[in-house]
């Protein structure tokens, strides 16, 4: 891989990774290889697979998205609305993990 091609991989994922999901059912997932990551609305799953094994050096087996829409809320009588965002669940292949709290 070229400087230029890795450069242009990395600055894919700044453009399309948000940050990882970090929950307990999330932290389950990383046993079975899956992480999880927020990642911006307009991210494709190609997007996605190639900023991930661009940024932890991985082979990304598959990309599934999620749209989550946003919840509405009340305080008092004005009525509002959470953010909507997208999640990717990220399988990666057997033995190769990614390493989400800087622990190595």
């Amino acid at each position: 891989m070229t400087a230029d091609k890795k450069t242009t991989n990395l600055n894919i994922a700044a453009k399309v990774l948000v940050a990882p999901w970090i929950t307990e059912a999330s932290t389950a997932a990383a046993e079975l290889n899956k992480y999880i990551f927020r990642v911006t609305r307009d991210a494709t799953k190609k997007q996605v697979e190639k900023a991930i094994e661009a940024l932890y050096q991985v082979k990304v087996i598959s990309v599934r998205t999620i749209n989550v829409g946003g919840k509405k809320r009340m305080r008092g009588r004005i009525e509002g609305k959470t953010a909507s965002y997208k999640k990717a669940i990220v399988t990666v292949k057997a033995g190769e993990s990614i390493d989400l709290f800087g622990n190595k």
